[in-house]
């Protein structure tokens, strides 16, 4: 289930943190259309909806997903602790640091971050 917020003016779709669990390009696809007929410039997604192997950047999964949600200039928010995942993995703390400095891939941690961000 997805729902349409305004968040400072910037229209987000919301997932729930139920449901498939996001484990390949397709699924991002189905997200990001559904953001396009929804005119969501941001796709919030619960971190718990994605597959263990997103989190492990050698299986390349991460990178397919958030290249799919950039080649059609859709924003995503990874949104959750990922606090068991960076621990155990430099090359992913690595990664949302750098994701987090630019404007098209967050890794947050709650929805009062994502405001935080989307205000300025």
């Amino acid at each position: 289930m997805v729902t349409l917020q305004t968040i400072h003016d910037v229209p987000v779709l919301m997932c729930a943190a139920e449901g498939e669990a996001i484990s390949r390009e397709s699924d991002a696809l189905d997200l990001i259309g559904d953001a396009s007929y929804q005119g969501a410039q941001w796709v919030v997604i619960p971190a718990e909806r994605f597959d263990e192997a997103f989190f492990q950047l050698r299986t390349r999964v991460a990178g397919d997903i958030i290249q799919k949600f950039a080649n059609y200039r859709v924003g995503v928010v990874i949104l959750g602790d990922i606090s068991r995942q960076t621990a155990s993995s430099s090359a992913l703390r690595d990664f949302v640091r750098e994701c987090n400095r630019g404007r098209q891939t967050w890794f947050l941690a709650d929805v009062e971050e994502l405001r935080e961000r989307l205000k300025g």
